[in-house]
């Protein structure tokens, strides 16, 4: 496969899955602003700005972190990379280009989400509901994934698809994860109060992974299990572990359907192997903020790497 092609199917992947992370974390912000103690570390708003790496860019265009205008950046905001907008405009953009290598049902479901953006745009904002934005996103992006999985080969390009699935998706989980930690109250009385475990289940929620939680632990909800749960729990379908193996895999597939083993195989392999290893004590021990941020950049240079191997033109 031609490594420009290659790039355009990854990131398709890539945007939608992000499309859908802004309005998870819209969602997580929504939820905890309804609190009426929720005065944490940071304004609840403005932590999602810290989380979805946008604040540089929101402060450079607005003076203060208000609800509106946050969630009018995060969505609809061409000028911020990262919108919803900007992602759902970008994958079908991505498609458009390799048309010819995507099924008609993956093609009309991305072009779909976007002309139903365009409508959603020119609507007046205060008559769009925040949840119903957060919903639409989800579902189409349930939908351009479903049509992926149900009718594209399990050939190169859906390997690079998912790729770009599995990177973005873990870099996700680890950003929402952090929301928690822009939020969480600063004195260490509240850790473990039901606040604080409140917090954790809305963030279960925004995830959809809340009765998934349930049926792998059940009993009371606490940072622990909620750790455990979205970091090493290879159940989880958006657990840290679970999208290290999906990498390692598809990786392993583009090896052997190309004959060389390369950089990007070896890093996938040494990070899955150090989640593995790891227990939810030794996350905590070390400070999930701490963890979190680290394993952000792990997966931004295994990105990197990917980026350099198949997808620059230079084969290596």
């Amino acid at each position: 496969m031609l490594s420009r092609t290659a790039d355009n199917l990854y990131w398709i992947a890539r945007y939608m899955e992000r499309a859908e992370t802004m309005a998870r974390l819209l969602e997580v912000g929504s939820r905890i602003s309804l609190l009426p103690t929720a005065h944490g570390y940071r304004n609840e708003w403005d932590s999602l700005l810290q989380a979805s790496g946008t604040a540089f860019g929101f402060h450079q265009k607005y003076a203060e972190a208000e609800q509106c205008d946050i969630e009018s950046y995060l969505f609809f905001d061409l000028d911020n990379p990262s919108s919803v907008a900007t992602c759902i405009s970008r994958a079908r953009e991505n498609a458009r280009i390799v048309r010819t290598a995507l099924t008609a049902q993956v093609w009309d479901a991305l072009n779909t989400a976007f002309q139903e953006l365009r409508v959603l745009a020119k609507q007046p904002r205060h008559q769009l509901e925040l949840s119903r934005l957060t919903d639409w996103t989800m579902r189409h992006a349930a939908m351009v994934r479903g049509a992926i999985d149900a009718t594209l080969l399990r050939n190169d390009g859906w390997d690079f698809l998912n790729l770009g699935y599995y990177l973005e998706r873990s870099d996700n989980t680890a950003r929402l994860m952090d929301v928690k930690y822009y939020v969480l109250l600063p004195r260490v009385e509240f850790v473990g109060s039901g606040l604080d475990n409140y917090q954790w289940t809305t963030l279960l929620r925004a995830m959809s992974a809340h009765r998934a939680f349930h049926w792998a632990y059940g009993g009371e909800v606490t940072a622990r299990k909620i750790a455990d749960f979205l970091i090493l729990n290879r159940q989880c379908p958006r657990s840290l572990i679970t999208c290290a193996e999906g990498i390692t895999s598809h990786l392993a597939r583009l090896e052997r359907n190309y004959g060389k083993n390369t950089r990007a195989q070896e890093m996938a392999l040494a990070l899955e192997a150090g989640l593995a290893a790891l227990s939810v004590e030794e996350i905590i021990e070390e400070g999930l903020h701490e963890f979190l941020t680290r394993f952000i950049g792990d997966i931004a240079s295994l990105g990197g790497v990917v980026f350099e191997t198949y997808l620059s033109g230079d084969v290596r």
